[in-house]
């Protein structure tokens, strides 16, 4: 299938998404482990060139560096990157460089990084073709592709299910990002120019809600995404009550003695 370019407004109205709300907490508060995850699956190590696609604040960036990587950490929204960069500087990750970057139109050139990587970031560019063709072009030949992704049917999957009836629907195109959870999926993105490909679904504990309701409450403050599809619907108090009572029903399925575990892939592979 060929890929739709992306409009210039589509574009801004992701910035801005990302730009809402405090990711950062997100990410340092909850999934900080993904990161290492990543690099440790990459196995990257001193001298790598790595390519950090929708970094947003650094979560996988950072530890690259620590592990002695030359780190490009590049992202959509600048808002986040500068996050990164204090993050980055506080815990002495002096080897990257912050980007800003579309994952579907990279400014780098062909074969440039020994790893390119993602972590819950480039699931998020709306056409998946293009995404990938671009992460695809910029890794090396016998290089390393490491990808943590939600999948469509762990919590973080079915979030974006129950919003989905809240929200504008998607451009022409677009795919869901829970399908780069799919393994399937991936492969046929990836097809025949990388081999060695290894998949595995894990689980993040999350022990932050007592309550499917605080869970629901921290999200509609902090995540971008779902404080946009509160917003598409703030004059409407019947959906806006709907969307509450479905946000808090799903966070209190999956919490078990105060903890909730999101799965996600793990997915890496090499470079034909």
């Amino acid at each position: 299938m060929t890929a739709t370019p992306a409009s210039p407004d589509l574009k801004a109205k992701h910035r801005t998404m990302w730009g809402l709300g405090d990711y950062a907490r997100v990410a340092d508060e909850l999934i900080p482990e993904l990161g290492q995850v990543i690099v440790e699956a990459c196995e990257i190590g001193p001298g790598d060139r790595v390519l950090d696609i929708a970094a947003g604040t650094g979560n996988a960036a950072v530890p690259a560096a620590l592990a002695g990587a030359d780190v490009i950490a590049s992202d959509l929204t600048p808002e986040l990157l500068e996050i990164g960069q204090a993050h980055a500087e506080e815990a002495g990750a002096d080897s990257v460089t912050w980007r800003v970057a579309d994952a579907e139109a990279l400014p780098f050139d062909d074969a440039a990084f020994d790893v390119v990587m993602s972590t819950v970031g480039i699931m998020f560019a709306p056409f998946h073709e293009k995404a990938a063709s671009e992460l695809l072009r910029v890794v090396r030949p016998g290089g390393r592709i490491g990808l943590v992704s939600w999948t469509p049917e762990g919590f973080i999957g079915q979030m974006f299910a129950t919003m989905k009836p809240f929200m504008a629907p998607p451009p022409p195109g677009a795919q869901p990002p829970p399908r780069w959870g799919d393994e399937t999926h991936v492969r046929g993105l990836l097809g025949d120019q990388v081999t060695s490909v290894r998949a595995e679904k894990r689980m993040v504990a999350i022990d932050s809600f007592e309550t499917g309701a605080e869970f629901r409450d921290f999200f509609k403050a902090c995540y971008g995404p779902t404080i946009v599809a509160y917003r598409g619907i703030a004059e409407d108090a019947e959906r806006t009550a709907e969307l509450d009572a479905a946000l808090a029903e799903l966070g209190d399925r999956y919490i078990t003695a105060g903890v909730m575990n999101w799965e996600y892939l793990l997915l890496t592979a090499v470079r034909s």
